[in-house]
């Protein structure tokens, strides 16, 4: 189990330095007043995933709910990369409207309509299934800053596109495939 964790721990590492590297060559967005100061919040979630991985009162100690949640997990950062791949250059930080918006519906924007968000709190999800119980405040937390970036960005792409976004979202999910 203490493999599985290391694992783990190395996986959000590699995956962090990737998503920053990755986000240098983007289009530019515009300038978001509302947006939340998600450095602060990525750094912080990094440090209670940390603390999480490492044990505490309600560590996970049973193999198979570490090897479900490290199956959670490896699925949730595939579909975060998977999605990040797909949006390219259009992809930018939570809120943010680009200057040349494009509508990507296609790749795992067919499933859902922000699976970047669903990608790391199933990742999140996993990371606490395989560790620490105790990470699900983590998952509720950035679930609830996660769906609140998903309505913004859903009133900013219904405005950039007044018609073709409306039947996107009729069609398909939010955050969960035929669920939400």
């Amino acid at each position: 189990m203490h493999a599985l964790k290391t694992s783990v721990t190395v996986a959000w590492i590699i995956f962090w330095v990737y998503w920053l590297a990755s986000a240098r060559d983007v289009k530019q967005g515009k300038r978001s007043a509302r947006r939340l100061p998600l450095t602060g919040l990525s750094a912080l979630t990094i440090v209670l995933l940390l603390r999480v991985i490492h044990g505490g009162a309600l560590a996970v100690t049973s193999p198979v709910l570490g090897a479900v949640g490290a199956a959670v997990f490896a699925a949730g950062l595939g579909l975060a990369i998977w999605a990040r791949v797909h949006l390219g250059r259009n992809w930018g930080m939570p809120m943010t409207q680009k200057l040349e918006p494009e509508l990507v519906t296609s790749g795992p924007y067919r499933f859902v309509r922000h699976p970047i968000y669903s990608g790391l709190l199933a990742g999140m999800l996993g990371t606490a299934m395989l560790s620490n119980l105790i990470g699900l405040i983590v998952v509720a937390v950035l679930g609830g800053y996660f769906y609140y970036c998903a309505w913004v960005e859903e009133k900013n792409l219904t405005l950039s596109f007044p018609t073709t976004y409306p039947a996107y979202r009729t069609g398909t999910k939010m955050l969960i495939p035929f669920i939400l």
